[in-house]
């Protein structure tokens, strides 16, 4: 029926299919269960190529990298029985695969992942039922998560795995602390508003009342200079006067009688009673 040439092709095929079936290689980021007839035989390869023999042994793969479990965010109740809304992470991996593999159903990372979340969770209630809310938010957050990752991994041991860090991402409050905060939050800003706005009114009036004093200070300073000016020049003023009437004395007074004449006698209705035997006429009647 069939020639030598395509038996010896059928044959090479087989034997191709056999060896592939026969070997297996190990990754540096996996871990391999060797089974014979559905029992572990083996687990401790190291990274390269081994041989198999095929329907007898069979091999399982995992993986042996730091995994990632993205937890839903959970409720927890403080110290003060206030609830608090949690956003966490766990980094874990496979520490003892056989124990992995038996714990968990077969190795399914959907089990490990849902007994991992349940060990978490429990350990972050814990931590927070101890807290307030103040010490929860602020200061202690470090502490919580190490606490955290140390009581998990008494927990999961059990499981083969092994807890590399719980991280907090993010605590939220819940609605109703979430508006005491904010009125607490607003009833402080208000305060710290009005303690600035009084502290600037209180600079404002002490600038006002020191602008007010220099002004006053000012203005008291140049009229003292401006009377002192004004005393200077009455004074140069009555010693020029002095010294003319000085150099001709009867000139002077009639200068003088000439200029009363003209500031009296200004108008023509202007009246003036007065004794005409007076001083005020002495150069009328001198005229005569």
């Amino acid at each position: 029926m069939f020639d030598k040439k395509t038996i010896g092709l059928i044959a090479a095929v087989v034997l191709l299919i056999v060896g592939l079936m026969s070997i297996f290689i190990v990754d540096e980021r996996e871990l391999v269960l060797k089974f014979r007839l559905g029992e572990i035989v083996k687990s401790d390869f190291e990274p390269g190529i081994y041989l198999n023999i095929p329907l007898i042994n069979n091999v399982r793969k995992f993986d042996k990298r730091i995994l990632t479990l993205d937890a839903r965010p959970a409720n927890y109740l403080t110290k003060e029985k206030k609830n608090v809304n949690v956003d966490f992470f766990v980094k874990w991996h496979i520490s003892d695969i056989e124990t992995y593999y038996k714990a968990m159903s077969g190795g399914n990372e959907r089990t490990a992942a849902l007994r991992l979340y349940a060990v978490i969770n429990d350990a972050l209630r814990d931590q927070f039922g101890k807290r307030t809310i103040q010490e929860v938010i602020s200061g202690e957050r470090e502490e919580i998560m190490n606490a955290s990752t140390k009581a998990a991994n008494k927990q999961v041991d059990k499981f083969g795995i092994e807890v590399v860090d719980v991280r907090v991402k993010r605590i939220d409050f819940s609605e109703d602390i979430s508006n005491s905060v904010y009125r607490r939050m607003e009833a402080e800003r208000t305060r710290v508003a009005k303690d600035y706005r009084s502290r600037g009114a209180e600079a404002a009036e002490r600038i006002r009342a020191d602008s007010d004093r220099q002004r006053t200070v000012t203005l008291a300073e140049a009229y003292r200079d401006a009377e002192k000016t004004r005393g200077d020049g009455d004074g140069k003023a009555a010693g020029i006067y002095a010294k003319a009437y000085n150099k001709d004395r009867e000139f002077y007074s009639f200068y003088r009688s000439l200029t009363a004449y003209k500031n009296s006698f200004n108008a023509q209705n202007d009246i003036m009673v007065i004794d005409p035997s007076s001083d005020f006429f002495k150069y009328f009647k001198k005229s005569k």
